[in-house]
């Protein structure tokens, strides 16, 4: 297999526990150029690529076949425009973009020009959300009627400085984290009829959005999802509650920590969660009641680039579609406009 020559646009913490790694332990991918503005962070893990401090490098080189987007949120829109329009494949950094029109335009760009677009919703590939998504799909807790997901962190201090603490309303843990709990929620019961959200700066000194709770209600299934910047005892990631029964789930996804410390994303263990960690079940299945623990699936974010590697090479359908995360951008701003309403916004 032809190698796929790879440009990655930023090499933060994105591209040192994100992309990188992933990159890294698949051999059909060759990272060719980093963006690095001023740094050289990523020489450490890429001594062949090229570090470039512009971006019209990796735009103008007919070599590169594919770049990821992993810069800050307000630039997704621009960069992986000019990225299309150079006829490169792009992978592009949640959130897809800050409003629909974007996202929505670059959809048609990417169709127009016969190229892949993808979001890099990483979190489908949690290993605590694929446990929750074969719970569900196996119909182990009955009809489901209510489902709570958390996203929690606990940051007293405003970080003076990046980008992440200054902007607007579409800057913050809505954007940040939200995009995640609502992407995993698209996944496993689609578009919701309506959203209501409440979004609220908590943090002393605070200037984005750092709590929201949302909810998306469906037919008899009502989704609550949670936020907050300031949550030092971590609640349940997941509480799913049926007909039949429940379960619940503590403890986030090992991978992201692991990668931190410098750990390839390989071997058979990868992913694997302690059992201390596995959620509890408590049900009914054929009349037979089922109380204990659910070993949790093993997560693998390498899998989301092992897709990307399949559809490029024309052998697979694209996991993750560039039409799901804008939806995910459509909740995201029916939350703000519920949060400024103060009323429940209809999903068309």
């Amino acid at each position: 297999m032809k190698k796929i020559q790879t440009a990655i646009c930023s090499y933060g913490m994105s591209g040192q526990v994100f992309h990188g790694p992933s990159l890294k332990v698949i051999p059909e991918f060759e990272v060719v150029k980093v963006l690095e503005r001023t740094k050289r962070n990523s020489f450490k893990d890429f001594p062949e690529a090229s570090i470039v401090r512009d971006y019209s490098e990796i735009l103008r080189d007919s070599d590169i076949e594919l770049i990821i987007v992993n810069t800050p949120d307000h630039l997704h829109y621009d960069m992986t425009k000019q990225a299309l329009e150079a006829g490169k494949h792009v992978v592009v950094e949640k959130p897809f973009t800050k409003y629909q029109w974007q996202a929505e335009e670059l959809i048609d760009l990417a169709n127009q020009k016969g190229l892949m677009l993808s979001v890099y919703h990483n979190r489908r590939f949690d290993g605590n959300f694929k446990t929750v998504k074969k719970i569900i799909d196996n119909n182990w807790l009955g009809r489901l009627v209510e489902v709570e997901a958390h996203y929690d962190r606990y940051r007293t201090q405003v970080a003076e400085g990046s980008w992440k603490e200054e902007g607007d309303d579409r800057t913050g843990v809505l954007y940040n984290l939200g995009s995640h709990l609502v992407d995993q929620i698209l996944v496993l019961f689609g578009m919701p009829q309506g959203v209501t959200a409440k979004l609220d700066t908590l943090r002393d000194g605070g200037k984005v959005t750092d709590y929201f709770n949302l909810r998306m209600d469906y037919d008899k299934l009502s989704i609550i999802l949670k936020s907050s910047y300031l949550v030092r005892e971590q609640s349940p990631l997941f509480q799913l509650y049926g007909t039949q029964g429940s379960f619940i789930k503590y403890g986030i996804d090992p991978q992201e920590e692991l990668l931190k410390q410098g750990v390839l994303p390989e071997g058979e263990e990868w992913g694997k969660e302690p059992e201390k960690y596995w959620g509890k079940i408590n049900t009914s299945i054929n009349d037979l009641h089922v109380e204990g623990k659910v070993e949790t699936e093993a997560g693998c974010y390498p899998d989301y680039f092992r897709n990307i590697r399949d559809v490029l090479r024309g052998d697979a359908e694209l996991l993750v579609k560039p039409e799901e995360a804008l939806n995910t951008i459509k909740i995201l701003e029916a939350a703000i406009e519920s949060n400024n309403s103060n009323k429940t916004i209809t999903i068309e």
